[in-house]
C-alpha cells in the first residue's frame, strides 16, 4: 500500500501488525514514513481547496481533516505505533470547515429564497437542509428551511367531481374522496400537496393548480342474454371385462366407450362505459397545464347452464357452468362504481407522472 501510493491504508495496516507484533521492525520504521506522507498529501489538497472558487470547497475540506483525524484515532489505539509518530489532533479544524462550510450553504440558501420562485425555493430547502445537517441550530436557517419549503410547494386543488346525472353524485363524490386521499398517501413529492378544493376555501389557501374532475356519459347498457347449445362427448370407461392374459391367468380390462351430452348456456352481460375529463390549471393565469379524457368499462357477466345426456361427457369447464344460477343485475350505483375503477387507475398514473418529473 505504501509503494502504491495508498498512505492511509498503509497507516493502517502498520499500526494493525503493532497491534499484534509490537516489536515488528519495518512496521516502526515505515509508519512515520506513511502518516507523514498522509499528511503531506491531504494537506496539500486542503491548500488547493483554499485558494479555489469551488462553493462547497469548505466540505471538501473537512472531509479531508476528518480522514486525518482518523488516522489520528487508528495511531492512538496502539502503544507501540504512538512511540515513533506523534499524530496531529484535526478534531478543532474540522469544526472550523464545519462552522465554514454551514456558512457557505446558508448563504447560498439566502440568495436562493430571495428568488422568489418555487424551483430556487426547492433548491434553498436543500441549501438550509444541509445546512443544518453541518451545523444543527445553526443561525435560523430551521425557520428558513420551513419558509423554503412552503415557497417551494406546489398546492394542487382536487375540484368538486361535477356530474350530469345527479343520481350518481355520492358515489362520484365517493371516487374523488379516494383519489385524494391515495394521491396523499402516496407522496409523489415532498413539494407537492394534494388538497381538498373545499378545504383550500375553508383555510383561505390560495392553490397554485387547479384540477377540475367531470363525468359525462355514463351509460348502462340493456341486459345482453346470449344462448348457446353444443355436443360434447368424451371417451370414458363403460365397463369391464375378464380375459386371459399370456400366462394364462384371468384379468379384469378395462371396455372404453364415447359418451355424449348436450350443453346448454346461457350468459347475460350488461356493459357499463363513461368518460371523464379532468384539465390542470395553473390558478394565477389560467394557463391550461395538461388535459385529457379518461374513459372507463366495466362488463359483468353472470353465465349458468344445463345439460342433457351423460354428465361424465361434461369438462371441469362444462361442469363450473351448471353450478352458476340466474341472478339479476347489480344495481346502477355499484355499477358506476365499478366502471370507475379503470378511470381511477389511470388517473391517478397520469397525476404521478406529471407531477414526479414537473421540475
Amino acid at each position: 500500500m505504501f509503494n502504491r501510493g495508498q498512505y492511509d491504508e498503509a497507516v493502517r495496516l502498520f499500526v494493525k501488525k503493532l497491534q499484534k507484533r509490537p516489536n515488528d521492525a519495518t512496521s516502526l520504521q515505515m509508519l512515520p514514513q506513511a502518516y507523514q506522507h498522509a499528511q503531506d498529501v491531504r494537506e496539500g489538497r486542503v491548500k488547493g481547496y483554499m485558494v479555489s472558487s469551488d462553493a462547497l470547497k469548505w466540505e471538501r475540506i473537512r472531509n479531508e481533516y476528518r480522514a486525518m483525524q482518523n488516522l489520528y484515532y487508528i495511531i492512538q489505539s496502539s502503544p507501540a505505533a504512538m512511540q515513533v509518530v506523534k499524530p496531529k489532533d484535526y478534531s478543532a479544524a474540522i469544526t472550523g470547515a464545519q462552522e465554514n462550510a454551514a456558512e457557505e450553504r446558508y448563504n447560498r440558501g439566502v440568495q436562493l429564497l430571495s428568488q422568489g420562485t418555487k424551483p430556487a425555493a426547492r433548491q434553498a430547502f436543500a441549501e438550509f437542509d444541509a445546512t443544518l445537517a453541518l451545523v444543527p441550530g445553526f443561525r435560523d436557517a430551521q425557520k428558513l428551511r420551513d419558509e423554503a419549503f412552503a415557497a417551494g410547494t406546489i398546492y394542487v386543488a382536487i375540484s368538486q367531481l361535477q356530474m350530469r346525472n345527479p343520481s350518481f353524485q355520492f358515489t362520484a363524490d365517493q371516487f374523488r374522496n379516494v383519489l385524494l386521499s391515495d394521491l396523499q398517501r402516496r407522496n409523489l413529492d415532498r413539494f407537492v400537496l394534494f388538497i381538498d378544493e373545499a378545504t383550500a376555501r375553508k383555510e383561505n389557501l390560495r392553490p397554485d393548480h387547479y384540477t377540475e374532475l367531470m363525468f359525462y356519459d355514463f351509460a348502462v347498457g340493456q341486459v345482453y342474454v346470449d344462448r348457446l347449445q353444443r355436443e360434447v362427448s368424451k371417451e370414458v370407461v363403460v365397463g369391464q371385462t375378464k380375459e386371459r392374459d399370456t400366462t394364462g391367468k384371468i384379468i379384469n380390462k378395462d371396455v372404453w366407450g364415447i359418451v355424449k351430452a348436450t350443453v346448454f348456456i346461457t350468459k347475460k352481460t350488461v356493459t357499463s362505459t363513461g368518460m371523464m375529463d379532468y384539465r390542470i390549471t395553473e390558478v394565477d393565469n389560467g394557463r391550461l397545464l395538461r388535459s385529457n379524457r379518461v374513459p372507463g368499462q366495466y362488463v359483468w357477466l353472470n353465465q349458468f347452464g344445463t345439460f342433457k345426456g351423460d354428465e361424465r361427457a361434461l369438462s371441469d369447464e362444462d361442469k363450473k357452468a351448471m353450478t352458476g344460477r340466474d341472478i339479476l343485475p347489480p344495481p346502477p350505483q355499484m355499477l358506476f362504481t365499478e366502471m370507475t375503477r379503470p378511470i381511477y387507475d389511470q388517473l391517478a398514473r397520469e397525476l404521478q407522472s406529471y407531477y414526479r418529473n414537473i421540475y
